[in-house]
């Protein structure tokens, strides 16, 4: 077999958009996937477009071109497939819709709205979400408390909470209503619920959360639950091997 014409079942199954390099490994080693009738138990396995690949009971066809879009998700909504709670997902939501199965590209938590990118392509979703690459997120955050701008705008250098260390934070002061004041925050690493737990270790309550941008993509003026394909130009300008 001509090892330049094979791939790690792996990589197929995120190009194909089943889901992540990481799940395809979980679900390899779970006895979910089949290669020509036989079920995987390694995910160093390698095939070719010869072989029929089989995910629970479902043939995967070979990867379409990569596509992206952009989308509102509203409060509310968890961004997962399933919920073992039952709580209402983004892919629920986004059933109205006739899309093909999708990959998000980073989460956002119930409580969280705003810019989330999603994608056919599992390339595409690693690839933005890599540290290496750099990409801002920003947010416009609302937090109940006295704010000691000082503290905040410290978080440029990082800082360490409970031995988790969360990286450079950008920050700029907005409106202020009372004890609500609006913050424009930018992260590049995005760590699990950062903002929330940067918050609360300074003694401020985030009240309401909105995503802005990631990298170079915006929400511009898309509404909650509303979403918008990128141009293929656009794609191609922004992620290599696209």
């Amino acid at each position: 077999m001509d090892n330049s014409d094979t791939q790690r079942i792996a990589k197929v199954l995120a190009r194909a958009g089943v889901c992540s390099r990481r799940d395809a490994e979980k679900w390899i080693l779970a006895g979910r996937v089949q290669v020509n009738g036989v079920t995987l138990t390694t995910p160093a396995t390698l095939v070719t477009d010869n072989c029929r690949i089989v995910v629970d009971g479902y043939t995967i066809t070979a990867p379409e071109e990569p596509r992206l879009w952009c989308y509102y998700k509203p409060t509310g909504y968890v961004t997962t497939h399933k919920d073992p709670e039952g709580r209402l997902t983004v892919f629920e939501d986004l059933s109205r819709f006739n899309l093909p199965r999708l990959i998000s590209i980073g989460r956002l938590d119930i409580n969280s709205e705003g810019l989330l990118l999603l994608t056919n392509d599992g390339a595409l979703s690693r690839y933005a979400e890599l540290p290496s690459t750099g990409w801002p997120r920003r947010y416009h955050v609302r937090v109940f408390g006295r704010i000691d701008e000082e503290q905040l705008i410290s978080l440029e250098n990082g800082i360490t909470i409970d031995g988790v260390h969360y990286g450079k934070i950008e920050v700029e002061f907005g409106e202020q209503r009372g004890a609500n004041t609006w913050i424009s925050m930018t992260l590049y690493e995005g760590k699990n619920r950062e903002i929330r737990k940067v918050m609360e270790y300074f003694g401020l309550r985030v009240n309401r959360l909105i995503r802005d941008s990631y990298g170079p993509f915006s929400l511009s003026n898309l509404e909650p639950g509303e979403i918008t394909e990128v141009p293929r130009r656009e794609i191609i300008k922004h992620f290599p091997k696209a």
